[in-house]
């Protein structure tokens, strides 16, 4: 495909989506055209991702219900611990409080969660419909924390304020002010894991991989995390950054106040895995961890590698298309598809940066398509144009890949097995496999043919 086919897409989306050898730049980091049906997430949405892992911590949704079901263990997050977070608490806000305020409901709201489950902590978000009545949430958090000594910090995330990276930098903010709540303590030789949410368990995987080559784990933020647990981050040496989109602001922003350095790693697929440990031992300057991570890195990446040939015989020059939240996540899965002899066709995030799309490009096969921010009109034209054989995504692509009678891997949220570390290699080949090569697909292509 040497030229971009645009027909029938809207004018204004034009500059969001390129082939990957263009030399024009992609435009992102915008809000979404209007009219286009975006698959971002909200403000709100953005914000209780990032925050809904932590595993003792209570969140009150002050707006109508509807905001809370939307988001309501929206994570396939895991616990170790308490399931607290599990829970969501809503003020249902109605039409007399849409009149008069919703202050009251807010503050009553409060009472009953301390005098019911004495909390340590509580987020509060101001949802949209309280951005246009006013409710002054912060005057209503400080006045709770006064008078119980706990912490309750208000997230202001009206929908209608930006897109879901705001969510995100208002969640990073939240997390930050819950650090300065702890008392000053000396440093550790530790680190941080910004941006893991222990989807099905990754977590724990990683923190296997981490503890066998000595490196010690201060703080993750937010998945199977603590409220005492992310207040211990500053004394962390590093920071180390996966989920780029949801937790680089954070990372800037710990090293300018607290001066951690971070570094931005994967841990999808045998490559990104293996160079993540790796760097991490050497940005601790730390020579037996940096020993002990070639060895381990060295022995697992053969043995996965063997593991995937059977796989690789059965996907040999497939096509894949990629749409998902962050632009690191989609580097790692070009790289991931491409060790298992997929080429990935065309290419999309929600909130990937310019630098990311830069990469990305550079990555691609010649002629992949590149887009930020698709709307479902965008994601069925490239995949019809370029025959890919399957997508991966998640929830609200699913729908369209089978209505395309297209495979599909869900890559997001509330996937149910592990798809990281070399553990997740396995299983990302597995499940591959599994539905690219199910032959429902030809006999849907077959009838629609008829």
């Amino acid at each position: 495909m040497k030229q971009l086919e645009t027909t029938g897409l809207l004018d204004e989306r034009q500059k969001f989506i390129c082939l990957s050898g263009d030399k024009a730049g992609l435009k992102c980091e915008s809000d979404s055209v209007a009219g286009a049906i975006s698959q971002r997430a909200c403000v709100y949405c953005g914000a209780r991702v990032v925050l809904n892992p932590i595993t003792d911590a209570y969140h009150i949704i002050h707006g109508p219900i509807g905001c809370a079901s939307y988001t309501w263990d929206l994570r396939g997050s895991l616990t170790s611990g308490v399931e607290t977070y599990r829970n969501a608490f809503s003020t249902d806000l109605q039409e007399k409080d849409v009149i008069f305020g919703g202050g009251k409901k807010l503050t009553g709201a409060i009472d009953e969660i301390v005098l019911k489950f004495h909390p340590k902590l509580i987020f509060v978000y101001a949802t949209c419909i309280v951005g246009v009545i006013g409710d002054d949430v912060e005057s209503i958090c400080k006045a709770a924390e006064k008078k119980y000594g706990i912490i309750v910090i208000p997230v202001k995330s009206p929908g209608f304020s930006g897109n879901k990276s705001t969510g995100y930098r208002l969640a990073c903010d939240a997390l930050l002010e819950l650090m300065s709540c702890a008392r000053p303590a000396e440093k550790s030789i530790g680190i941080n894991i910004l941006g893991d949410f222990n989807l099905s368990g990754e977590m724990w995987i990683i923190s296997e991989y981490l503890k066998k080559i000595g490196v010690n784990i201060v703080s993750r933020i937010t998945g199977d995390s603590t409220c005492d647990e992310i207040m211990k981050a500053p004394t962390a040496a590093l920071n180390i950054v996966q989920c780029a989109g949801s937790m680089g602001y954070l990372a800037n922003r710990m090293e300018e106040i607290y001066g951690i350095p971070f570094i931005k790693v994967s841990f999808f697929g045998i490559e990104d895995t293996t160079n993540s440990l790796l760097r991490i031992a050497y940005a601790l300057h730390d020579g037996k961890a940096v020993e002990k991570a070639k060895n381990f890195t060295d022995k697992k990446s053969k043995e996965t590698a063997s593991l995937l040939e059977p796989y690789k015989r059965l996907l040999h020059d497939r096509k894949a298309a990629i749409y998902v939240g962050g632009g690191y996540k989609a580097i790692s899965l070009i790289r991931q598809f491409r060790e298992l002899g997929i080429r990935s066709v065309m290419v999309g995030t929600q909130t990937g940066k310019k630098d990311e799309y830069e990469v990305i490009r550079e990555l691609a096969d010649p002629g992949t398509v590149v887009l930020d921010d698709a709307n479902p009109a965008e994601l069925e034209k490239f995949m019809r144009q370029t025959g890919a054989d399957i997508l991966v995504g998640g929830v609200k692509e699913r729908p369209l890949a089978y209505k395309l009678a297209v495979a599909f891997c869900d890559h997001n949220h509330e996937r149910k097995q592990p798809l990281a570390g070399y553990d997740g290699a396995v299983n990302f080949a597995k499940e591959i496999n599994m539905t690219i090569n199910s032959p429902v697909w030809k006999l849907l292509k077959e009838e629609a043919a008829v």
